[in-house]
């Protein structure tokens, strides 16, 4: 598994931990940049990834609300068993 792949598979774990972090909390906690988050954010998005971000009036970015599993992989449709687990 790739260092990235390994990386975003933690931040949807600390995202489904709290609802609300900012990111120089995430950037901490995962040892890389603010810069290296919103990149993370956006590769979870483009995956289904319900990842909502806004930033404050300081220009703090917050982070939080993913699911852990995309909406393509909705219980209403026929998948594997496997596939959200």
């Amino acid at each position: 598994m790739s260092d990235t792949t390994a990386r975003v598979l933690r931040l949807l774990s600390l995202l489904q931990q709290r609802p609300v972090w900012t990111g120089p909390e995430l950037a901490e906690r995962l040892g890389v940049t603010t810069r290296s988050i919103r990149r993370d954010v956006e590769r979870m998005r483009g995956l289904g990834y319900p990842v909502q971000a806004t930033q404050d009036w300081a220009g703090a970015t917050s982070s939080g609300g993913a699911r852990a599993c995309p909406h393509s992989c909705s219980t209403t449709t026929k998948r594997s068993p496997s596939r959200c687990r």
